[in-house]
This record gives C-alpha cells, sequence and structure tokens, in this order.
C-alpha cells in the first residue's frame, strides 16, 4: 500500500530543535536566509516570535518563524526547505499551510515577506501567492511584498 504525503507545520520545541538546527539550503541560497539557529535564539528571546518546523512525512523538512508586528500585519521573517528537499512543492505546500494558519490566529490586514531583491526565484515564487511588491528595506536592502487579506 502507497504511503501518502503529508506536509504540515508543528511548533518547535525542545523535542525537534536540534533537528531544524541541522537542516540547511544550498551554498548559493545561503546569501539569502538566516540560519535556523540564531531564528531559533531570536524566537527564545522575543516571545511573540513564532516558529514551525516544516514536516514531510514526520521527517522535518524545513523552518519557519514570523512575527506580528502590528495590528495590521504579519511578518514571515524566515522561511526556508533544506536542499535535499527542495523541488518537490514541498515549499509551496507549506507556504500555504502558513498563510492559512496566520490567518485564523490573527484579525490582520495583510501578511508581508521580504526578499533579496536579486533572488528572482523568491520574487516569482511569492508573487505566485499573490504577494505584490510594495517597498523596499533600506537597512536590510530587500525587497517588501504583502498578501492583503
Amino acid at each position: 500500500m502507497e504511503r501518502l504525503t503529508t506536509i504540515n507545520l508543528q511548533p518547535v520545541t525542545k523535542q525537534n530543535y536540534e533537528a531544524i538546527c541541522d537542516l540547511d539550503v544550498s551554498k548559493t541560497q545561503q546569501d539569502f536566509v538566516a540560519c535556523n539557529m540564531w531564528s531559533l535564539v531570536e524566537s527564545h528571546y522575543n516571545d511573540h516570535y513564532q516558529t514551525r518546523g516544516i514536516y514531510f512525512n514526520d521527517e522535518p523538512v524545513g523552518f519557519f518563524m514570523w512575527v506580528p508586528e502590528s495590528k495590521e500585519k504579519v511578518s514571515i521573517w524566515r522561511f526556508m526547505v533544506d536542499e535535499k528537499f527542495q523541488n518537490k512543492g514541498i515549499g509551496r505546500q507549506a507556504l500555504q499551510l502558513a498563510i492559512d494558519e496566520i490567518k485564523h490566529s490573527y484579525s490582520i490586514e495583510f501578511i508581508e515577506i521580504c526578499y533579496d531583491p536579486k533572488n528572482v526565484t523568491a520574487k516569482s515564487f511569492y508573487a505566485s501567492f499573490g504577494f505584490v511588491e510594495y517597498g523596499f528595506d533600506e537597512e536590510e536592502e530587500e525587497v517588501l511584498a504583502k498578501l492583503v487579506l
């Protein structure tokens, strides 16, 4: 009997944080994505930061961190899928799950995401979900895009 493929998001806890820290992107993507360990340290000291492991058939394969920044918006600050699990549709399913969870958890107007302007893959990926570029973060040198809810 063929096993069904399931993608789900699970909170990062003391039981799974090491596996999440072990995930990594390819060398060519490392300039675009913060280290998961650093993100978990940030979330530990900022109670409102939300972290989720992305699971594929019960195996951790990626990571999210989002932050409710105002009454109007939640920002997705971190999103990565381990290099061994990329190009399998996991990121697409995981982002939809994250969007759904954020929409159900907060009464906000939009979700924001940012990315390096040189990352054309990210631009097209986020645009396919309806994210529209609306600004530029001069300090971080990143494009800001939002999904209006």
